[in-house]
């Protein structure tokens, strides 16, 4: 039986091509969701930087190692991951939701983590079918 870390490394180990698309999609998707919810005034990094450690330290490497699962397992995994990076943002205010947004009219104030997390856990099946198909048109790579 094979141990998680070697399961990890060798689903880590994957054309550089392949990780420098996943870290342009993610960078520019990052960039735009946190330029979004600052107009929206829903929520927002911290610091711009933080597009970098959340989108592609963090979310690049889960979404290498989702990627070949089934889309509910995807989904199911990342609201995890999501979960987690939500709750330590806004713990450690790393994160800012804006007073009165829009969810926290919706969803509830208590409710607006969970809300957040349960909207990004998309992006690891979305963004493994988007990369997937940008990586094989861009690179003429069937996979």
């Amino acid at each position: 039986m094979k141990s998680f870390y070697s399961w990890a490394v060798e689903k880590l180990k994957v054309d550089y091509r392949l990780i420098f698309t996943y870290c342009i999609i993610y960078f520019a998707w990052g960039m735009f969701m946190n330029w979004l919810g600052n107009e929206l005034e829903i929520a927002r990094f911290t610091f711009w930087w933080q597009v970098i450690s959340c989108y592609i330290l963090y979310m690049v490497p889960i979404s290498l190692l989702l990627r070949k699962l089934p889309f509910h397992m995807q989904y199911a995994y990342g609201l995890v991951a999501m979960g987690l990076l939500e709750f330590g943002g806004y713990f450690f205010k790393t994160s800012y939701a804006f007073p009165d947004n829009i969810l926290d009219e919706l969803i509830g104030i208590r409710n607006f983590t969970l809300g957040m997390a349960l909207f990004f856990a998309l992006y690891f099946p979305l963004g493994n079918w988007a990369v997937g198909k940008i990586y094989a048109y861009i690179f003429k790579i069937r996979e």
